[in-house]
C-alpha cells in the first residue's frame, strides 16, 4: 500500500526557480565537452571524478568544490576534474539517512519537497562558485529530470547497473553516464549495460512513450567485486584489465579507488590510483580515461554531522591527502 503524502514540484517548476544563466550555461557546456571529449578518446587528458561519499550538507560541499575549482587550473593541462556532489546519495544498507534530496537534514525526518530543492540549489551553487559543474549519482532515474541539466557527469552505482530503468534511462542522457560493475563483478552484465545505454532506445518515462537517441558516452566503472562470503576482491590489476579490453572493445573505464578496490580502507586509494597509473604507461591502456576518489575536507567518517567537512557515509581522503594525489595523478598523466 502507498499512502500519499505531499506532490513534488515539477521538474519544470525548479528548472525556473533554479536557473542557469546564460554565463553557466555556456560555462556547463564546455565542462561537458571537456568531460565528454576524455571519455571519447578526442582528449589525451584524465577524468577524475572526486568528492564526498554523499553530499549531506550544503556549506562543506560547496566549500570542498570551491577548492577543487581552484585546484583545477592548476591541473588543467592534464586532468579533468569533476566534483562529485553526490545528493541521493543514501546509506548503503537502505536505512537511516536518505541522502539530501529525500532527506535534507540528517537525522531529521524525510521532506522530498525541500530536499531537491536543495540538492538543484548545491550543483548550481557549485558550478557558480567554482566553475566546475558536477557528478551526480543517479539512484532514482525519475529524479534524474530534477538535476540533469546541472550534470556533466552521472553514475551509476554497482546494486543498479543491471537494472533496466537506468540503463533506458541512461540512453537519453547526453552526458557520460558511468556504470559500475555489479557487486558480483559480473563483467558481460556490465557490459550488457553500457551497450544498452549506448543503443536507442524506445520505453515509458515519467508518463510518456519516449524515443532515445542513445548514449555514445556511457562507459564502464571497474569498483572492485564481493564475493559469496562478503570478501573483498580488487579488479583493477592487470589480468582483469586485459580481459576487460578484449570483452569490452571500444568500452572506456574509469577506476573507482575505493569500495572493493581499496578492501574499504580509504587510505589505500593512492596505491590503486599509482598501479592503475603504472598499468596503462607500461601496457598502453588507453582505454583508462580516469579515476573516482571519494574525498572530502576531512579524513575518515563520523556517523553524526558533528564535524564539518567530515563523511556521514563511507570514510573519505582528507583535503590535503587529495591535493597531493590529485598532482601526482597530474603528473604521471
Amino acid at each position: 500500500m502507498f499512502e500519499k503524502q505531499v506532490c513534488l514540484p515539477t521538474p519544470e517548476t525548479l528548472a525556473e526557480e533554479f536557473a542557469l544563466t546564460p554565463q553557466l550555461s555556456a560555462r556547463k557546456a564546455e565542462r561537458d565537452k571537456l568531460v565528454s571529449d576524455v571519455i571519447c578518446g578526442l582528449d589525451g587528458r584524465l577524468v577524475v571524478v572526486v568528492g564526498p561519499c554523499s553530499a549531506h550538507a550544503f556549506e562543506p560541499v560547496l566549500e570542498y568544490a570551491r577548492r577543487l575549482g581552484r585546484l583545477q587550473e592548476a591541473v588543467k593541462d592534464r586532468l579533468v576534474l569533476v566534483p562529485r556532489v553526490y545528493t541521493c546519495k543514501p546509506r548503503s544498507r537502505g536505512v537511516g539517512y536518505m541522502g539530501m534530496s529525500s532527506q535534507p537534514d540528517l537525522g531529521d525526518k524525510e521532506d522530498a519537497v525541500r530536499g531537491i530543492r536543495m540538492a538543484r540549489g548545491l550543483l548550481l551553487a557549485t558550478l557558480e562558485e567554482s566553475g566546475l559543474s558536477a557528478a551526480d549519482e543517479m539512484l532514482y532515474p525519475e529524479e534524474h529530470a530534477y538535476l540533469g541539466d546541472l550534470l556533466s557527469y552521472v553514475a551509476v552505482g554497482a546494486r543498479s547497473s543491471e537494472d533496466q530503468m537506468h540503463r533506458l534511462t541512461a540512453s537519453g542522457i547526453d552526458v557520460p553516464v558511468g556504470f559500475k560493475n555489479p557487486m558480483s563483478g559480473n563483467i558481460p552484465a556490465l557490459v550488457g549495460s553500457v551497450r544498452a545505454a549506448q543503443s536507442p532506445q524506445v520505453f515509458k518515462y515519467r508518463g510518456y512513450q519516449v524515443k532515445t537517441g542513445g548514449n555514445r558516452f556511457a562507459h564502464a566503472v571497474l569498483r572492485g567485486r564481493v564475493d559469496e562470503y562478503g570478501n573483498d576482491i580488487p579488479n583493477y590489476d592487470d589480468g582483469t584489465l586485459t580481459r576487460f579490453s578484449e570483452a569490452a572493445e571500444g568500452v572506456a573505464v574509469l577506476v573507482d579507488a575505493n569500495h572493493s578496490n581499496s578492501g574499504k580502507n580509504y587510505r589505500l586509494q593512492a596505491d590503486v590510483v599509482r598501479k592503475v597509473l603504472r598499468s596503462r604507461r607500461e601496457h598502453g591502456f588507453g582505454f583508462l580515461k580516469g579515476f573516482m576518489i571519494e574525498s572530502f575536507l576531512e579524513e575518515g567518517c563520523q556517523t553524526e554531522n558533528i564535524v564539518f567537512g567530515k563523511s556521514v557515509t563511507d570514510p573519505c581522503l582528507g583535503w590535503a591527502d587529495t591535493e597531493r594525489l590529485i598532482y601526482e595523478i597530474a603528473e604521471n598523466v
